[in-house]
């Protein structure tokens, strides 16, 4: 079987409540769970969390809270794969039969189930996980730092005079979801590397929201793309 794991505590700091604030008429958290309902992949969609709060409106959302987040996977330096692990590890101690379990983020309100579908194919014996990644609009390879007194300083000195045609395209994490196998979870394989396989998603589809002006940027965005907003 196939479960959904989406992390969510409740001290966000940046945005209070983020998980759960209202987003395009909805609570945050409740987009993360609409896709992985529509995708039909999983048996199961469990919230972790430490919070009240936020498990009920999981629940009322259509997942599971089957237990609480311990305090010592709640802080800030708490990685995700701890998370996933400790999630994964009860799920198989209930007897779940689990083959795949995708860790999918409370704040990924651009997600789709066509996404989801989409990566989920990717896993194989040759690939561990699998997740959605956006092309930068410029290339990095052309970017400088601040070398002291606003003068810039570039970080690749070598491609000074490349053109930026010329340059591959580079691509980061889009901070939505990740597939993983269960043995690659549980053994903490690499995440990056030979065995991982990402999907193209087009930038817009990509919003970080960390400050409150994300997060009109992200409505208003997400209302013009989506009917049902």
């Amino acid at each position: 079987m196939n479960i959904a794991i989406i992390p969510a505590r409740g001290g966000s700091k940046r945005i209070p409540r983020k998980n759960i604030r209202e987003f395009c008429g909805r609570p945050m958290i409740a987009w993360s769970i609409a896709a992985a309902l529509e995708s039909g992949l999983f048996e199961h969609i469990i919230v972790s969390t430490d919070d009240e709060e936020i498990a009920e409106v999981a629940r009322a959302s259509g997942a599971q809270t089957p237990f609480m987040r311990p305090a010592e996977l709640s802080d800030d330096h708490t990685g995700t794969t701890d998370v996933i692990v400790h999630a994964l590890s009860w799920a198989l101690d209930a007897g779940w039969e689990v083959e795949a379990a995708a860790c999918i983020y409370a704040t990924a309100a651009f997600i789709s189930a066509e996404d989801l579908s989409a990566a989920r194919a990717k896993l194989s014996d040759q690939c561990d996980f699998a997740f959605p990644a956006v092309r930068y609009g410029h290339p990095p390879q052309r970017g400088f730092t601040d070398g002291g007194e606003s003068c810039p300083e570039f970080t690749q000195p070598e491609h000074r005079a490349t053109r930026t045609q010329d340059l591959p395209p580079v691509f980061h994490d889009s901070g939505q979801f990740y597939w993983g196998t269960r043995d690659a979870w549980l053994e903490r394989r690499p995440f990056f590397g030979p065995r991982t396989r990402f999907m193209e998603l087009p930038e817009w589809r990509a919003v970080d929201i960390d400050r409150p002006e994300d997060w009109v940027v992200a409505e208003r965005l997400f209302a013009a793309t989506r009917g049902d907003a």
